[in-house]
């Protein structure tokens, strides 16, 4: 009886442990036309390079395009039920530029941002914030309120963080499309490199 017993334990656990490995982390990335896409080829979007850069380095993840052009952080708390789904394992969100882009009192920005976390938060989902900074055409003043939000509320929530979407890829003409706004293939590909270490070291948490 005891052969019989270890027997079907040893089986059991032989069923279970291939479901486990194969177990996918599922990341929803909430934002506006830079996690969307906008006039990339099919594939070349930050998202779908992302997502296979992750699992090129061993990380079983799928990531779930939720970007929509033209969201400001209003845009983005009024669909977030919608965005979240069926839950998620994590959510990377990253939104704000079109905010700065409108002049949108960052006071608002803020609140909005909040709230997105705090409702993310309160479905026990882990939040990796995307960071972003103002157009330096906006003046000293908004800059410094903008450019604040974003460590700021990284630091309240506790969230993970990536200080600047754009860096390396802002202004620079060779990694933008022709509105010098938004990443070209290239400009994506830097993107992802720069923040893949960042997002790697907050799924190892």
């Amino acid at each position: 009886m005891k052969i019989n017993i270890v027997a079907l334990i040893i089986a059991v656990f032989c069923l279970l442990s291939p479901a486990r490995a194969e177990e996918v982390t599922r990341i929803i990335a909430i934002g506006d036309s830079l996690t969307a896409g906008y006039g990339l080829p099919t594939g070349e979007d930050f998202v779908t390079r992302l997502e296979a850069a992750l699992q090129e380095n061993g990380q079983n993840v799928r990531i779930e395009n939720a970007g929509v052009s033209g969201d400001t952080t209003a845009g983005g708390l009024q669909r977030l039920d919608w965005a979240l789904g069926n839950g998620a394992d994590m959510v990377i969100l990253e939104l704000g530029a079109n905010d700065a882009l409108r002049g949108i009192d960052p006071s608002e920005t803020r609140n909005n941002l909040s709230r997105i976390i705090e409702t993310i938060q309160a479905k026990d989902i882990p939040v990796f914030l995307a960071g972003m900074r103002a157009p330096p055409s906006m003046g000293s003043e908004y800059t410094r309120a903008f450019d604040a939000i974003f460590p700021e509320l990284a630091k309240q929530y506790q969230t993970g963080f990536y200080p600047f979407f754009l860096e390396g890829v802002a202004a620079d003409p060779a990694l933008n499309q022709n509105d010098y706004i938004h990443p070209n293939a290239e400009g994506v590909e830097v993107i992802v490199e720069n923040i893949l270490p960042y997002i790697t070291d907050f799924l190892a948490n």
